[in-house]
Formats: structure tokens, C-alpha cells, sequence
């Protein structure tokens, strides 16, 4: 696994190293010990999967509060997804900053994201998997998000969104954020 550090604080880009030969390739997805060696979380006492079928659906973005934050390890399995990320720690130096990268199913390559971002995504494919390891269980009540289209984050989602949650589109501004 190759690790590249991001302009965002604790954000890594996790790319495979596949071993290729006649039969195809191997490449592993995970190893605690190489993420442990970059000071990152290697116990996921949950994971999730998101099946999206068409192309241009729009999740997110979402994030879960203190005391049980969320730290996530994300991959799109099948398909393709535009991920983001948004800073949402008032303390921190790139505070309401976002970046946003292709992940897909043909190079295996995982965000990992560490507690007080936002994450949301957009399907660049019909039938699009999203892998996610989480540090923590959801706790509904700790539930929080930020709107998908805040001028002050400025997002460039690369489609006009096709399906959205009801609850994604009432999410709050950064400026609204306790």
C-alpha cells in the first residue's frame, strides 16, 4: 500500500501496489501494521456498504459529532465515485476547505479520513459500490451533515445531481454549525 499525504490535515490517499502477473493481479486493501506506522486507525468496529444505482447520486455531506466521531477508510468497490472531504474543525488552519478525488472499482484506491470532516460523494457510474471501514458505530443522535452546495465551501460536484436524500438537501451551511 502507498500512502500520500493530502493539503488537508490526517487526510490520507491509500493506493494500491497490485503485484501483476499472467493470472492478473493481488494487492492487499489493508494491513493494520502499515497503517499503524502512519499514526492511523486500524480497529473498524463496523462497516458499511452504499449501492447506488444511477449515475449522479449525490450523498452526503456527512459527519458524526463528538464524543464519537467518525474516522473512515473509503473505497468504491464497483463503478466509479467523485469523493469529498470538508474540514469542519473550527480549530484547524484549512477549517471549511474540501478536496475531492476520483475513487474507483478498477484502482482500488481508499480515502482515509480522520474525525471533524464531512464526507459525501457523487457517482460518475450507474451501479456504483462504496466500501466504508468505520472507526466507531453510528450513533443516530450524533448524526450531523453539511450542505452539498454551501458557497462558502464551494464544491465543484462534476454532474447536476440526479437523486438525492430529503435530509441531505436540508443539511446545514458551514456557517450554521454548532
Amino acid at each position: 500500500m502507498k500512502f500520500t499525504r493530502t493539503e488537508l490535515d490526517g487526510v490520507w490517499i491509500v493506493d494500491l501496489e497490485p503485484h501483476v502477473d499472467e493470472r492478473g493481479s493481488f494487492a492487499r486493501t489493508y494491513c493494520a501494521d502499515e497503517l499503524a506506522a502512519y499514526g492511523l486507525r486500524t480497529a473498524w468496529p463496523q462497516a458499511n456498504v452504499s449501492r447506488n444505482t444511477h449515475c449522479g447520486t449525490l450523498r452526503g455531506l456527512h459527519y458524526q459529532a463528538e464524543p464519537h466521531p467518525e474516522i473512515k477508510l473509503v473505497r468504491c468497490t464497483a463503478g466509479a465515485i467523485f469523493d469529498v472531504v470538508v474540514d469542519v474543525r473550527r480549530d484547524s488552519s484549512t477549517f471549511g476547505r474540501w478536496l475531492g478525488l476520483d475513487l474507483t472499482a478498477a484502482t482500488g484506491r481508499a480515502l482515509y479520513i480522520p474525525a471533524g470532516f464531512a464526507h459525501g460523494f457523487q457517482t460518475l457510474t450507474d451501479e456504483a459500490d462504496v466500501s466504508y471501514l468505520m472507526g466507531t458505530a453510528y450513533t443516530p443522535n450524533l448524526a450531523r451533515g453539511l450542505r452539498w452546495d454551501d458557497p462558502a465551501v464551494g464544491v465543484t460536484w462534476p454532474l447536476a445531481p440526479v437523486a438525492m436524500s430529503p435530509r441531505d438537501i436540508a443539511l446545514p451551511l458551514l456557517a450554521e454549525l454548532a
